[in-house]
């Protein structure tokens, strides 16, 4: 009988190259899911169950396509679980399932507030700032913000950067504010 001599990875190593592999799955996420947020939710915990079930894994394969077979059935369950939550069944005698997402009313008195926060912050950027940094939202290319505004491409860049900041913060804290309202109407069984 032959004896295998099976090294087996330690915990560092294995967080390690986790780490390595992490941003490689990033786009992944995003195809899936198709938000940002929700793709660094599904990230996190794709990371999260492969590091909690390390010992499950055969050294020697290959991590990449072990941690997306992780994410892509995570999220299939994710997906299955949240269609099984806003599914009733009728009691009548006909038993038909009815998809509650159809009757769902949307509140976009969030969206418009969150607009009208990043809107401001745009207002209060400098011209010199705002100019390029619209610009490049519109899909102009740095070149040719460059070209149309007679300035270095290096400065479009920099600029656009530090446009970037306080629109980001603004960003944040809606974020944050969507979260906790998210939190909140969990209390009434919504979302």
């Amino acid at each position: 009988m032959l004896k295998q001599n099976h090294k087996v990875m330690t915990s560092v190593e294995f967080s390690s190259n986790l780490h390595e592999i992490s941003a490689a799955l990033k786009p992944f996420a995003l195809k899936l899911t198709k938000d940002s947020e929700d793709a660094n939710d599904l990230l996190q915990e794709t990371m999260l169950k492969a590091f909690t079930n390390r010992d499950k894994f055969a050294e020697g394969t290959n991590l990449k396509a072990w941690l997306y077979t992780i994410m892509k059935n995570t999220f299939i369950t994710n997906y299955q679980r949240l269609v099984r939550r806003n599914t009733f069944i009728d009691t009548t005698e006909n038993l038909h399932y009815i998809n509650s997402s159809e009757n769902i009313t949307q509140n976009l008195a969030f969206s418009t507030f969150a607009m009208e926060d990043i809107n401001k912050a745009i207002e209060k950027l400098e011209d010199s700032f705002r100019q390029p940094f619209i610009m490049h939202f519109r899909g102009f290319k740095y070149h040719e913000i460059a070209e149309k505004l007679h300035i270095p491409i290096g400065t479009v860049k920099n600029r656009i950067h530090i446009a970037r900041k306080p629109i980001g913060t603004v960003k944040n804290r809606i974020h944050i504010a969507r979260k906790e309202l998210k939190d909140r109407l969990k209390v009434y069984g919504k979302n």
